[in-house]
């Protein structure tokens, strides 16, 4: 059996989504995840999987991109003994590995014309050649693909099959991008900070951090949220997470309004000058070059505070 993800969800939109993929996983029919890069496309494949009458059946994962375009046909389709010159066994591959269960294929619009054209008679007719053989195997396997790009525009650009765009696209799942789930947001992050502290229990994230992971546009979505917590995992030396441990990228807040912006980078350059002096107010405010009246006034209008 697979190793399957926990999945995290509060928002209502991913509730809703489950609810749909309830009805979808009770067909046979094929499914097509489409969202964006680091969206979580995986985890709603094996929830697929695992809400169907082949959840005990074997979960098989493809990433198309991934594998060299030379060996990808023999990674699905197995080979016989001979069939080329590595070929010294005959081999099983991916699509017999799932029988009575699913396969799921990632970046399917990254896989090659000649062998959308097999994938399609596979679906059309639940039967396989091994490459080198002439005998044909009839087969019993879900297909589930997903992507990240948008393939009625590939299809236009002639980039892949129309004919099986469409049997892929018998029943369509769109997955939300992070910033259109925030309720979803720190409840995620407080899952990858518990599994990244290792035996550094008990950790958590202030109140300031929190509130920089809300208003994060997370471009890179559940995949860079968890890249974010693992590495202030690491870096962080308190057991508060705060805001510098995060180390997010400006232009990803989501309020553009420039007083917030430039409101939210004086609280944390003061917040930064002032840690470098020990909080000494004195001291930073001749580095920061204004009166220390003026110091302490920006420390409460920003609410700023020693770390524990």
């Amino acid at each position: 059996m697979s190793d399957y993800h926990t999945l995290i969800a509060k928002s209502s939109c991913i509730l809703e989504l489950l609810q749909v993929i309830d009805r979808v996983a009770k067909t046979d029919s094929s499914v097509l995840i489409l969202g964006e890069s680091g969206a979580g496309k995986e985890l709603f494949a094996e929830q697929v999987h695992l809400r169907s009458p082949r959840k005990d059946g074997p979960f098989i994962r493809v990433n198309c991109a991934a594998i060299p375009e030379g060996l990808l046909e023999s990674e699905l389709f197995g080979h016989v003994k001979g069939a080329f010159t590595d070929a010294a066994k005959d081999r099983q591959g991916r699509f017999s590995l799932a029988e009575n269960g699913t396969i799921f294929l990632d970046e399917i619009a990254d896989l090659p014309s000649i062998l959308q054209i097999k994938i399609l008679r596979v679906i059309q007719e639940k039967k396989l050649e091994k490459v080198g053989s002439d005998i044909t195997v009839n087969l019993n396997v879900r297909i589930i693909a997903a992507t990240n790009k948008d393939l009625e525009q590939q299809v236009q650009s002639g980039l892949f099959r129309e004919d099986l765009y469409y049997r892929l696209n018998v029943l369509p799942i769109y997955v939300p991008p992070l910033r259109q789930r925030r309720d979803d947001i720190l409840e995620l992050a407080k899952f990858f900070l518990e599994k990244y502290s290792g035996n550094n229990k008990n950790r958590e994230f202030s109140r300031e951090a929190e509130q920089a992971l809300l208003s994060y546009s997370w471009p890179g979505n559940v995949r860079e949220l968890q890249n974010c917590i693992e590495r202030a995992c690491v870096i962080g030396k308190n057991k508060v997470i705060g805001t510098e441990d995060l180390f997010l990228k400006p232009e990803g807040v989501k309020d553009k309004n420039l007083k917030t912006a430039v409101n939210k980078f004086k609280a944390n350059f003061v917040r930064k000058v002032l840690e470098e002096n020990n909080w000494n107010q004195t001291e930073s405010a001749k580095i920061l070059s204004i009166q220390r009246t003026y110091l302490s006034k920006l420390i409460k209008e920003f609410k700023l505070s020693p770390k524990e």
